[in-house]
């Protein structure tokens, strides 16, 4: 396709979202989050291609109440919360139906961490120029262009663009894309801007996190019998789980992450908790490495018993083991994207977009709630990669060359399915 769909406006739009903080509060509190202004001054620009905003609020506190919500979403979203993390939605065209729509996905909130912004030259860096205002903004010069070649596209066939809050941070998008799904703003395809260097995925995994707590009784260093271990038991346990878990014969990982007693060299701490995070990649999958855990757990207590029993110092730990861990989850339950139609596979081809490898694993993102919708199709797309853009890192940045694919590849996916629905709708007619 011919042509510089992404110029010198793009550039200057991306630049001042770049200078807008929008960390995710869940993330860091500073610098303060600026979403609303960061929305407005994206959705002014989407006006001028013909965009009318056909939602711009925050979540209602209702999202909150389910319990595949992360505990710790749950536990800081008050009502001031949420009014500062407001979703907006973009329609071009009339309201269609969803067979004649095309919905987009992006996300403004960024990970902490503020980074110098520039834009000289072919590179553009600052927080959030790969994840991912910069594909948000070469999305609408994708879009732009589609426009100004199809005069179909605004009038035969819709278009939908979700930006959203409460992607990062672990958010998990329970209170930005799944509320906005759930209210109907959803196409017959629906694209996620995410980095996958530009092919497309159609696979999305989701993640539990467990917390293994002891809450026993703690003790001086002159008589560390007199209390409970926490540190030995949950570091018992850590390896244990470790060799337990490790996830050989399933796609997903499992992270030991965590663990925390205390600081002081001259106590025996009581209390303590142990994180673990398990990702999977289908539901079955989740749900056989939630049993697993658990198994886990138990047989790791029994074994921690039979070997500290006859200890002097750690004897009550190992007695007394059972009955002080529990097990609480921070979060699970959450779904997993799987595959497209072949009706979908075949436009992406047509378009000109690779697939993204079946031997190279899916990630996590909110694309994820649109597991389950029938008579559609979804897709995570964008440029760049996480790890080579340094995404979450230090050095964070998009190169207007693949900003520039990026929306060459949307421009040709909207074309191929405008025509697409011309053609059916011609066979339908004859």
């Amino acid at each position: 396709m011919s042509g510089d769909p992404f110029g010198s406006a793009d550039r200057n739009l991306l630049r001042e979202l770049l200078l807008l903080p929008t960390v995710n509060p869940l993330e860091s509190s500073e610098p303060p989050a600026r979403m609303w202004q960061a929305q407005r001054t994206y959705a002014r620009a989407a006006e001028s291609i013909g965009f009318d905003i056909a939602h711009h609020a925050p979540p209602e506190p209702a999202v909150l109440e389910r319990d595949d919500v992360p505990r710790t979403v749950r536990d800081v979203a008050t009502a001031d919360f949420l009014a500062e993390q407001p979703n907006l939605v973009l329609r071009l065209g009339p309201e269609l139906p969803p067979e004649r729509t095309v919905m987009f996905n992006a996300h403004l909130d960024t990970v902490a961490g503020v980074e110098p912004v520039s834009c000289a030259g072919d590179r553009i860096t600052g927080r959030g120029a790969i994840d991912a205002k910069g594909p948000a903004v070469a999305l609408l010069a994708g879009i732009r262009a589609a426009v100004a070649a199809n005069p179909a596209l605004g009038r035969d066939v819709g278009v939908l663009v979700q930006i959203v809050s409460g992607e990062e941070g672990g958010a998990m998008g329970t209170y930005g894309t799944r509320p906005l799904v759930e209210a109907g703003f959803f196409g017959r395809l629906n694209v996620f801007c995410e980095p996958t260097g530009l092919r497309y995925l159609t696979r999305a995994t989701a993640s539990m996190t467990a917390r293994i707590r002891v809450d026993g009784h703690g003790a001086i260093d002159d008589e560390p019998a007199a209390g409970h271990n926490a540190s030995v038991l949950l570091g018992f346990l850590a390896q244990h789980l470790a060799r337990h878990l490790d996830p050989r014969d399933r796609p997903g990982r499992c992270c030991v992450a965590g663990l925390h007693t205390g600081a002081q060299h001259n106590r025996v701490y009581g209390s303590g908790s142990l994180l673990l995070n398990l990702s999977y990649a289908t539901a079955r999958e989740g749900a056989e490495a939630e049993r697993a855990l658990l198994a886990a757990v138990r047989s790791g207590v029994r074994e921690f018993a039979e070997i500290f029993d006859r200890t002097r110092e750690f004897a009550r730990t190992a007695a007394h083991a059972a009955e002080i861990l529990r097990v609480d989850w921070l979060k699970r339950g959450l779904p997993c994207l799987d595959a497209a139609p072949t009706w979908a596979q075949d436009l992406f081809a047509a378009a000109g977009i690779k697939r993204w490898p079946d031997t190279l694993p899916a990630f996590t993102c909110d694309a994820i709630w649109m597991h389950g919708i029938p008579d559609t199709a979804t897709a995570v797309l964008g440029p760049g990669s996480l790890e080579t853009n340094h995404a979450h890192a230090e050095g964070e940045y998009a190169d207007v060359a693949e900003l520039r694919d990026f929306a060459r590849a949307v421009t040709s996916l909207l074309t191929e399915f405008t025509e697409r629905h011309h053609d059916g709708a011609r066979k339908e007619t004859t």
